[in-house]
């Protein structure tokens, strides 16, 4: 009885005209599920092809931040070059307690035994990571040359990661770069203008007595101009923001325990 019930709905239903309600939602449905289907399939093939382009433009950009991208390198090889180091924060000392391989420090914000609430959090953070990936850059003679350093905090709209470069005194600049943001274009989105990106070249982070003193500000601090970056036009809360994120990094939060070290030759 069923089965006749079944074969005869089903009669009626490719009897119906093809404009009929019936077949109008079934053919909607139909097409909405295959098109779910398609864009699932093709997430997951593509998945690790999106990695790997989102690693190698992760590995341009430390290029880029330490002056040695040219078009047309091969990114892996010079990307080759640098010492990745797991950082703990609270220490300022590199750690073998997780792997480098299997390390993102993005990723593991989801994490709670690694992720600590921030009493003051000037960047906007939330909360932060407390194992950061850093980078060693090495001369010839296997001096340290540069250190490569992540960095993130809120701009006006969204949250800007990139990477600061210091020279191997731990106190001058030599670059800043941003990777991923949402600012507006033509205002905050200027930090990717390669003029004001060139503008930290050169610049401080602490005086002599060990302050921090770097400034992004529209006049020159009481400091001097070799803590003061210029702020964007038009993009002032963008620029605080970036200000606040850099002295947060640099700061007792940040990479002030591991920039004592690096001073004091222990890294």
């Amino acid at each position: 009885m069923s089965e006749t019930r079944n074969q005869g709905l089903i009669a009626r239903f490719l009897a119906a005209p093809p404009d009929s309600v019936g077949k109008t939602i079934f053919v909607a449905v139909a097409v909405c599920l295959v098109a779910s289907m398609i864009v699932s399939s093709a997430a997951v093939v593509l998945r690790p092809v999106q990695e790997v382009n989102r690693q190698r433009d992760k590995q341009v950009n430390v290029l880029q931040v330490a002056g040695i991208y040219e078009p047309g390198i091969d990114v892996q090889e010079a990307f080759a070059a640098f010492e990745p180091h797991v950082l703990d924060l609270s220490t300022g000392a590199f750690t073998d307690s997780i792997p480098l391989d299997d390390y993102d420090a993005l990723a593991s914000s989801r994490d709670p035994a690694i992720v600590r609430a921030l009493d003051e959090d000037p960047a906007g953070l939330g909360d932060q990571v407390y194992f950061q990936m850093v980078y060693l850059l090495r001369d010839e003679s296997g001096a340290i040359d540069k250190v490569i350093l992540p960095v993130e905090g809120y701009g006006l709209w969204s949250t800007l990661y990139g990477f600061v470069a210091l020279e191997e005194n731990g106190n001058d600049i030599f670059g800043l770069q941003f990777y991923q943001h949402g600012e507006t274009p033509g205002l905050g989105a200027e930090v990717d203008n390669p003029r004001w990106k060139a503008l930290w070249k050169g610049k401080k982070l602490f005086d002599e007595a060990g302050d921090l003193k770097i400034t992004v500000a529209k006049t020159v601090p009481p400091a001097g101009p070799e803590f003061h970056v210029d702020a964007l036009a038009g993009a002032t809360l963008t620029s605080v923001g970036v200000d606040n994120l850099v002295r947060f990094w640099m700061g007792e939060q940040g990479y002030g325990p591991f920039l004592e070290r690096l001073k004091a030759g222990e890294i």
